[in-house]
């Protein structure tokens, strides 16, 4: 059996043509100088259609005809890492300032936005779980890729995730896969009850998904331009209660953006309450 055909390089206006694409249909932003990550994740797929490179690619793609491969693509560039407590300050932060500071009669509610395949919605479940009655809290995960969605809705992860979650929430809350699922975990029925994930672009209304105490939104704006993130921070800090909180990367920062989110610790803002609001 021959080998398949070498992709042809990528040239620098099939870059700018699909990261436009890439851009148009969810705000993120590829500058020059990340061609191997586009030709990296894009290779496998031209190969497997049987195209001859990134040129015949875009001819599928053009004027928006293959939505099915328009999906893919998105799919195909817009996957990234993650894993169980990344950034651990984070959770920490919810479990020692939020989860007390919670409003009485109502559940807490949190969204994971771009939540991948799921290991940061299922961390904060651990969290909560842990601190609070299993009826007092409810997460929302939402990520523009269907297929990591999938992955997520499964909660099947490779044994090895295992390692960076506490032996005491590990033992309660994840389980062992056997048989045709040996050397997976998988989290318990009773988190996975309280976390549910839709496929969403952030470019898009999400105001049904209904309001929160706290937003992530970690490692997500080092991908758009200025003026999506000022547009995505206004529509999200919408959706906070008065005094919720949206956490995004530590990498990241507010700065240039206006807002009424003041930060209370790095990569940590806070809407101000209601007996705040006036205050000098």
């Amino acid at each position: 059996m021959l080998p398949p055909a070498a992709v042809q390089q990528l040239t620098d206006d099939q870059f700018r043509r699909l990261t436009g694409l890439l851009h148009d249909h969810t705000g993120i932003a590829l500058a020059p100088g990340k061609e191997a990550l586009v030709a990296g994740r894009l290779d496998k797929r031209i190969r497997q259609l049987g195209l001859g490179g990134y040129g015949e690619y875009l001819a599928v793609l053009r004027d928006g005809h293959d939505e099915v491969e328009l999906h893919q693509m998105i799919n195909l560039l817009t996957t990234n890492e993650t894993f169980f407590f990344r950034e651990p300050r984070h959770f920490e932060f919810l479990e020692r300032v939020i989860v007390p500071g919670r409003p009485p009669g109502r559940a807490l509610r949190m969204w994971s936005a771009a939540s991948s395949t799921g290991e940061e919605a299922y961390t904060a479940a651990m969290v909560l779980g842990d601190a609070l009655p299993v009826a007092q809290w409810e997460i929302v995960g939402s990520d523009i890729s269907t297929d990591v969605v999938e992955t997520a809705r499964r909660a099947l992860y490779p044994i090895e995730a295992a390692e960076r979650i506490p032996p005491s929430l590990l033992r309660r809350y994840c389980l062992r896969g056997r048989e045709e699922y040996q050397g997976l975990l998988t989290i318990c029925r009773e988190l996975r009850a309280r976390v549910e994930f839709h496929c969403l672009n952030l470019m898009e209304d999400f105001r049904r998904l209904g309001r929160f105490d706290v937003i992530f939104l970690r490692n997500v704006m080092i991908y758009f331009d200025l003026a999506t993130k000022r547009d995505l921070v206004d529509r999200m800090q919408q959706l906070l209660f008065p005094g919720g909180f949206l956490i995004i990367g530590s990498s990241e920062s507010l700065n240039a953006i206006p807002s009424p989110l003041r930060m209370v610790e790095p990569s940590i803002y806070r809407l101000a309450g209601p007996a705040e609001v006036g205050r000098a």
